[in-house]
Parts: structure tokens; C-alpha cells; sequence
């Protein structure tokens, strides 16, 4: 439990208060400043954060993710506030319903997505509804109910659409899509990435609520993002198109693992809501395909998982949070996965001696890629460590799990809820308030 700061109670009231104060009636801001609209796989660590205090408020919270959900299929990874201005690129950037034939006709959204966690989500509604009333478990099963076929048309576009070889590993076009902007699995993929002289001009919002440099991307890196989205609208967001128009693509084995686990919780959700068994068969399918291609990728001896960069035609090894794919998925011989998890609880991350707690930091600390207080490449994501705590238990090392836990909320407990947190000293660093911190205290607290 926590060693300093608030108490437990404290704490979980002060995380309850933030999500009430990032809440815009039907979707809950990712942080008030520096995020303020919806993110897609922070509404659904939202969702999960919500569930134990109100699962009929978790539900809308999915309801208006899935409301934006596009015609082909794919969730976007941004979903924004109407009359909310504050964040760059906006959807005036982006003019998706303008160029995309699937783009939705409601909200605003972005042209990309992000990793698929909102299975998970959709399990902790459920788990939380059968602690209260009838009607409140009628609410989760209606929403099931209701979405089911939204939910299956998006792992069905995740696994045709970005997977259109079968080698069972989802492809990203934009480090964005991946959910770890700027980590160093993508320094030689953006490296490629040549902005031309016709990019147009933009105003970056980040740093002008984000300060100190260190923490964010450089204008060099902000570039390349913005020529990548130029690609995609040159293409019209159209899937076949961006398989050959965009400089930048990667299979990603930690988005690829997290699709495995996610087929994994939705065929598990639909055997036991008698969902059509050819559904629940397709997703067992997914889930086997992306669990071996995942591991195809893994050295035999270190069982660290590796992306592939398809247009250098090769696998980018670098040491960061995405080598420990397989630890959530499954699906490495036991030896190789034996030694993965001394890695992650060794000296080169959770066991670093100088690391303030015990959580897997973004990009190892004796990387020659790390940076204490940039981004995804070294400070310690409260979210990661969650994801990790969670599916630790629900592989049965409950100890590990439960180390994670108490790590993370000795972190959490200055009540700050940042974003990211300097790995030796503890420093919150990003955005404070952050949404999707709150809520992974709240599941973690019970």
C-alpha cells in the first residue's frame, strides 16, 4: 500500500473527484489541459476505472467511443469535444469526413487508431455489474448486447484490414497508432520519413502547456508526424492505399499482443453470453494467430519480442516495454518465458537499483536509448504498469501482480495522477490530472 502522502480512502476519493472533473457529460477528457478530448484507448482504461463507481456511467463512456467507431470498422484514436479547441492537430487537420468514404457522419475524429484494449474494458463492466443489482447488470448485458457487433467489426478490422498478409502482427503507419508516440522502436522507421517542402504550417499546443523540452518530442519529430498525416490524407484514409503510400510502416508486436488478449477476453465474453458461436470461434482464431505471430518474432534464448519494419524489411531491436509482448499474451516455450520475466524483473527494468519503484519503465535504463524524462523513451507510464499487473493475474502469478500494484500505488500515492513519472526520482511528470492514472488506481484500490 501506499508508503507516503494520502491514504488508500484518500486516494481513491481524490481519483473518484478527478474523474467527475475530466467528465464532459458523455465522454471524460484524457487530461484537461493537455488532452481535452476523448483518446481511444484511454476511454476504455476510463471505462475500467469507472466501473466500480458507477458502471452504468462506464458504459457511456464505451457507448460514446463506439458511437464514433468508422464504417469499415476501425475505432479512432481520437474522438473530439464539440466547441473544444486546445489541441493540435485538431479535427480541421486531420478533415477526415471530408477525404474518408467510412469516416461517421457524427462526431469529429481522427484517421488513425490506437491498441485494443477495449475488451478488457468491456470484462470489468461485466465483472462490476454482477456485484450489484439487477439493473445494473441489465444495463451491462444491454450494452453487450447492443454492441456486440460493433465490438466484432472492429477486431474483424484490426485482424483483415492491418494484418492483410496473416503473419498474425497488427501494422501501424504512424508511431502514434501504437500508443508509445515517440519510443525508440521507431527511430530508424521515422528516420525514413521525409517531410517535403509543401507540409503545412502548425502551431504545436503540447509545449505550450508542457514547458520543459525534455519531456516532449522534438519539432524535428513533430515534422515527420505531420508528414505522416499528410500521407494518410493523400490517401484518403483508405486501408488498401496506406499499404503502399506511407514511408512509415511497422508491425507492432505490443499492439499485436494486446489484440491476442483482447480476442482472447471476447471470445471468453461470448461463451458465456451465448454471443453466435461462428463469432466466438473467429475470435479464438485471432487470438491463436496473433499469439503465434507475436512469438515468431521473439529470440529463442530471451524470449524479447522484436517489431518488423516492413519497408527495411527486418526486425528493430531496441529495449523498451513493447520486448515484453509475450508476458501478456502467452505462448513462449517455458524456458524462453522463464528468463523474459527475469529480464523484466531484473536489473535492466523493474529490478533497475536505481529506479524509485519497482515498475517497468518505458525504455530500459541501461539502454543507450533511454531518456529519464522523455516521453515513452524512460519515465514510467502508471497505465503500462496496470496492463501488466492485469494480465499477470489473469495468468495466475498473482505475487507479480500483486508487486505491481503495490509498487504502482506507492507512485500514485502523492495523489498527483500524472501522466508519466521520472524513473529514479519519482517526479510527476506530462500532464497532471490525467484520467486514465485515476482510473488505474481505482481498479487497482477495488
Amino acid at each position: 500500500m501506499p508508503d507516503r502522502g494520502f491514504t488508500p480512502t484518500q486516494l481513491a476519493a481524490r481519483a473518484a473527484y478527478l474523474l467527475r472533473g475530466n467528465d464532459l457529460g458523455t465522454m471524460t477528457t484524457a487530461a484537461p489541459r493537455l488532452y481535452p478530448h476523448m483518446w481511444s484507448w484511454d476511454a476504455a482504461f476510463v471505462a475500467v476505472g469507472l466501473a466500480p463507481l458507477s458502471v452504468e456511467r462506464a458504459v457511456v463512456e464505451l457507448d460514446t467511443l463506439l458511437s464514433a467507431q468508422w464504417r469499415n470498422g476501425m475505432i479512432p484514436h481520437i474522438v473530439y469535444a464539440n466547441g473544444v479547441d486546445g489541441y493540435f492537430p485538431g479535427p480541421g487537420r486531420w478533415q477526415c469526413r471530408e477525404l474518408a468514404d467510412a469516416a461517421p457522419a457524427g462526431p469529429d475524429t481522427s484517421g488513425i487508431t490506437q491498441p485494443p484494449v477495449h475488451a478488457i474494458a468491456v470484462q470489468r463492466i461485466l465483472d462490476h455489474s454482477r456485484r450489484h443489482g439487477r439493473s445494473t447488470r441489465a444495463v451491462a448485458e444491454e450494452f453487450l448486447d447492443r454492441r456486440w457487433g460493433d465490438l466484432m467489426r472492429w477486431h474483424r478490422w484490426l485482424a483483415h484490414a492491418r494484418d492483410p498478409k496473416f503473419d498474425g502482427r497488427i501494422t501501424i503507419y504512424h508511431g502514434w497508432e501504437s500508443g508509445m508516440d515517440n519510443s525508440p522502436r521507431w527511430d530508424r522507421a521515422y528516420a525514413r520519413v521525409t517531410p517535403g517542402p509543401d507540409l503545412p504550417p502548425y502551431v504545436r499546443a503540447d509545449t505550450q502547456v508542457i514547458a520543459d523540452p525534455s519531456q516532449r518530442p522534438t519539432d524535428v519529430e513533430y515534422d515527420r508526424y505531420l508528414w505522416l498525416l499528410e500521407e494518410m490524407r493523400r490517401a484518403r484514409y483508405d486501408d488498401y492505399e496506406l499499404t503502399t503510400a506511407m514511408s512509415f510502416a511497422v508491425q507492432d508486436v505490443f499492439v499485436s499482443a494486446v489484440f491476442a488478449l483482447a480476442c482472447d477476453v471476447l471470445s471468453q465474453i461470448g461463451e458465456e453470453h451465448a454471443r453466435p458461436r461462428a463469432d466466438v470461434r473467429e475470435l479464438s482464431e485471432w487470438a491463436d494467430r496473433f499469439r503465434s505471430g507475436v512469438i515468431a518474432t521473439a529470440d529463442a534464448r530471451s524470449g524479447a519480442a522484436r517489431d518488423f519494419d516492413l519497408r527495411a524489411d527486418r526486425l528493430v531491436h531496441t529495449e523498451t516495454s513493447a520486448m515484453f509482448a509475450p508476458l501478456l499474451c502467452g505462448g513462449l516455450p517455458r524456458d524462453a518465458e522463464r528468463q523474459l520475466l527475469r529480464t523484466f524483473e531484473g536489473p535492466r527494468f523493474c529490478g533497475h537499483p536505481d529506479l524509485r519503484y519497482a515498475l517497468p519503465p518505458s525504455t530500459s535504463p541501461v539502454s543507450g536509448d533511454f531518456r529519464a524524462r522523455e516521453y515513452w523513451r524512460g519515465p514510467v507510464w502508471p497505465v503500462l504498469s496496470w496492463l501488466f499487473s492485469w494480465a499477470f493475474a489473469r495468468r495466475g502469478w498473482a505475487e507479480r501482480a500483486a508487486t505491481l500494484r503495490t509498487e504502482g500505488l506507492r507512485q500514485a500515492a502523492d495523489g498527483t495522477f500524472a501522466e508519466y513519472y521520472e524513473p529514479f526520482t519519482g517526479e510527476p511528470l506530462g500532464s497532471m490530472q490525467q484520467s486514465w492514472t485515476a482510473a488505474s488506481v481505482l481498479d487497482w484500490l477495488g
